[in-house]
């Protein structure tokens, strides 16, 4: 067994497992460290199954179900399935600072991303720190955040900006990380998720506004405030809300982020026009 250690979001995180899993870790490579001390959590990746866990929940992620649990002894279960079949069962210890990966060989390297978003997400939510479903790009040394449904276009209008606007360059297609600074101030994180993408960028940017997406026959975009703000944030963030300690630390992000981000409401086209109403509207 070898270990890596990797930093996302100022957040330090270890892997152990066998030389072929480890090597199958390509986009966690420009977040790799040497560091060793004051890991937030640490991921062992083993074979092996089934396990044996009380059902909670169930979960549809974007064609895959995550069913969330516990064991007899009280330990998370999180177990990954696509089209029915299990891929691994990921078993957490209280805390989340320790996790173990029983993989059944279907879906490896699907089945370790999940378990270590999992980790990321539970484990630094009481640390500011959330994990978004958005894309992200940077224009002008700020991140703006494109929020929405799946389906809703988050991808196409980040790749619009691309297309139609100078300097802009793309931070995250799909998972980005938001941390809040000891002076409150939010910064957006590259992460190694990124969804259909391959955008894995160790880099962030202070936060300049957010934007909730849907498709409508016009573009039209409106400012958001307090509980508008609000519920945009929440509906995009990860997190096992049913866990009291975990809800008190995403509450408490959420909060600050609908309190101290522009956020606003772009009703719009897939078209060039909705790419410079935003940007001209948000990056000032």
């Amino acid at each position: 067994m070898e270990k890596e250690y990797y930093i996302v979001a100022e957040h330090l995180f270890c892997v152990e497992g066998q030389d072929s899993i480890l090597g199958l870790l390509t986009n966690y490579t420009p977040f790799k460290t040497h560091q060793r001390d004051d890991a937030l959590f640490s991921l062992t990746v083993v074979e092996g199954g089934p396990i044996q866990y009380i059902e909670e929940l169930r979960q549809d992620e974007e064609g895959q179900d995550i069913v969330c649990g516990h064991t007899e002894q009280g330990d998370a279960v999180f177990e990954f399935l696509w089209s029915g079949r299990t891929a691994g069962w990921l078993v957490c210890t209280a805390g989340y600072r320790q996790g173990t990966l029983h993989l059944s060989g279907f879906q490896v390297k699907a089945a370790v991303d999940n378990a270590l978003m999992i980790l990321f997400a539970m484990a630094s939510a009481c640390s500011g720190t959330v994990l978004f479903h958005a894309a992200a790009v940077s224009l002008d040394g700020k991140s703006y955040m494109f929020l929405g449904k799946s389906g809703t276009g988050k991808s196409t209008h980040a790749r619009l900006w691309l297309q139609n606007l100078q300097g802009v360059e793309l931070m995250n297609d799909d998972n980005p990380a938001v941390r809040i600074k000891a002076d409150g101030t939010a910064t957006v994180y590259g992460t190694p998720w990124s969804g259909k993408t391959p955008c894995y960028r160790n880099i962030s940017s202070p936060l300049g506004g957010v934007v909730l997406l849907s498709q409508a026959p016009y573009n039209k975009i409106t400012r958001l405030n307090g509980i508008g703000a609000y519920a945009a944030v929440v509906a995009s963030i990860s997190g096992k809300r049913w866990d009291s300690r975990i809800a008190d630390g995403l509450h408490e992000t959420e909060n600050a982020l609908a309190a101290g981000v522009p956020m606003w409401h772009l009703a719009c086209l897939p078209d060039a026009d909705a790419a410079h109403l935003c940007k001209d509207t948000i990056a000032v």
